[in-house]
C-alpha cells in the first residue's frame, strides 16, 4: 500500500511510503525527491506525526536508510 502525506514544513513538501517495499520518498522544498530504503513503518509514522518534520528528519532519517 502506498501512503502519502503533505507536510507543513520549511524543509519538506511531502512524502510517500510504500508499505510493501519499506521505501520512502521525501520531496524537499527545493523540489528534489530523495529515496530511502528499508524504512520501518514506525519511522514514517513518526515523521507524519512530528511537530517539526525537519527536526524529525534530521534526528531519525538523515544519513540513514540508503538505497543501494
Amino acid at each position: 500500500m502506498l501512503l502519502s502525506e503533505t507536510f507543513s514544513s520549511s524543509a519538506l513538501l511531502g512524502g510517500q511510503y510504500d508499505t510493501a517495499t519499506m521505501r520512502m520518498t521525501l520531496t524537499f522544498v527545493s523540489g528534489h525527491p530523495y529515496d530511502f530504503c528499508g524504512v520501518p513503518l514506525r519511522v514514517w509514522e513518526g515523521l507524519c506525526n512530528a511537530s517539526s518534520h525537519g527536526t524529525y528528519y534530521n534526528d531519525h532519517i538523515r544519513d540513514r536508510y540508503q538505497c543501494f
